[in-house]
């Protein structure tokens, strides 16, 4: 895109990402019957947005920008829109559906959304995905996910 703009989004994403580190250290450590507090997720997402923005700030800096017109740049509205659709109907169904199904079919719809070639690799992607986070919180770090729908007997 456009080198100044890059290295302006990620000083205001790294200040955002500071913001929300900052904030989590606010909310409680611990949640009833959950060893992972609530803080840890804004925690992590807060790092993560930090290092991604330096990242952003490093590369922009080390690349010149490309020079692309406006005209040039195609707007991919139908994309944004079925990602659009496919997170607010992730939101939606996470409590109904459970973690594992819902995240499966949002990441199955996001793959081939962005233009994966292989149906089968975004499958097997997204199922390990899906069942490995499922698995490492709430087994190994003794959180709570909602689990799988009772009608499916598991």
């Amino acid at each position: 895109m456009n080198k100044t703009f890059d290295r302006y989004s990620s000083v205001a994403f790294a200040l955002i990402g500071a913001f929300f580190v900052v904030e989590s250290r606010n909310i409680s450590t611990s949640a009833y019957g959950s060893e992972v507090g609530p803080n840890m997720f804004p925690l992590g997402l807060g790092i993560l947005l930090i290092v991604l923005s330096l990242r952003l700030f490093w590369e922009s800096s080390k690349k010149a920008a490309k020079a692309e017109s406006e005209s040039t740049v195609s707007m991919q509205y139908g994309r944004f829109a079925i990602m659009l659709v496919a997170t607010l109907l992730y939101v939606l169904l996470l409590e109904p559906i459970g973690y594992v199904i819902t995240t499966f079919l949002f990441l199955l719809v996001g793959f081939q959304t962005m233009g994966s070639k292989s149906i089968l690799a975004s499958t097997l992607v997204a199922i390990c995905f899906s069942a490995g986070v499922y698995y490492v919180y709430v087994h190994i770090l003794k959180g709570t996910l909602p689990g799988f729908p009772a009608w499916l007997g598991l």
